[in-house]
């Protein structure tokens, strides 16, 4: 299932645009779903993983999003609700700030929808944000409440149509406004659990101790500040997330995969996976959701894209 000559699992094809290899349309083999990223320019790659324009044209939609990073969506038409890991429901506000999710996460749509959203690195959200991440985690707000400049900036995308590239320009040019840089040992720290994150096949807390001269009671404080969750809890989604991708995309077997992430069993290993993803490693490998494999393709974004975005 792995891409060959730009096709998608299941058939779909990621086209660049037109403007460099980094964006991509990306039209689902099946059903009524259709995913378009794009990469932001150079200098917010610290702060945004890509921005994506998702569609869905039937009249009634519900599909699963994996564990991940905070979400900026503006919902440009249609609407519905979420349904989070721990049993939480929200309907979801015009202009919606989803926190870092450490489940898998249900969503429905009632009705045709167009979102335009954001996936927001850490930097990104101290940014845009700047509370603590954990007492947002699997949790949202309304965005639209918190300043005019959000709304302002829903009615103008509206008004652009299907226009994506123009969309993601505006957006780059009102984040850039927006933004204020964290101090340079957070980013330094930032770097450093992204690449902890990015680096081993399961991650161990004792080695970004070491790395960051940070006890694991100063470590934990932080990460939960900045990603959601503890230093434990970060690699065990990390480690399902890059399984998952080399299940649905790479062709990986799951059965090799266990052996080699350092799980305890396989129904470790698929309790984990269908924790963080919403689906079995089987149905990875044989029927995943359009979701679920437009979702993976964001690790096609190459360049200069942040570390953590192969996986975010």
């Amino acid at each position: 299932m792995g891409m060959v000559n730009g096709d998608t699992p299941g058939g779909g094809v990621a086209l660049p645009d037109g403007q460099g290899p980094l964006s991509y349309r990306v039209d689902a083999a099946q059903g009524p779903v259709r995913l378009r990223y794009i990469a932001p320019p150079a200098h917010l790659t610290s702060y945004i993983g890509s921005l994506y324009l998702f569609t869905v044209s039937a009249d009634r939609f519900a599909d699963f999003t994996r564990a991940d990073v905070p979400q900026l969506r503006f919902m440009l038409e249609g609407g519905g609700d979420y349904y989070f890991h721990d049993g939480s429901v929200a309907a979801t506000p015009e202009v919606c700030l989803l926190g870092p999710t450490m489940g898998a996460t249900r969503f429905q749509l009632d009705r045709p929808s167009r979102v335009l959203g954001l996936s927001l690195l850490p930097a990104g959200w101290l940014a845009l944000h700047g509370g603590d991440a954990s007492e947002m985690a699997d949790r949202l707000c309304d965005m639209g409440a918190r300043g005019e400049v959000y709304r302002t900036l829903l009615e103008r995308l509206r008004a652009m149509g299907e226009d994506a590239e123009t969309m993601a320009a505006l957006c780059w040019g009102e984040l850039e406004r927006l933004i204020r840089p964290p101090r340079q040992a957070v980013l330094n720290l930032l770097t450093a659990v992204d690449g902890w994150l990015m680096g081993e096949g399961s991650p161990r807390v004792e080695v970004l101790a070491e790395e960051t001269g940070l006890s694991q009671r100063q470590l934990a404080r932080l990460t939960n500040r900045y990603y959601g969750a503890s230093p434990k809890l970060l690699a065990r989604k990390y480690r399902a997330l890059r399984c998952s991708a080399k299940i649905a995309l790479d062709g990986e077997s799951w059965q090799q995969l266990c052996d080699e992430g350092g799980f305890y069993d396989q129904s470790h290993f698929i309790r984990e996976i269908k924790h963080f993803i919403g689906l079995t490693p089987l149905q990875l490998q044989t029927e995943p959701s359009a979701v679920a494999q437009l979702t993976l393709l964001r690790r096609s974004l190459g360049g200069d894209v942040a570390v953590l975005n192969r996986l975010s």
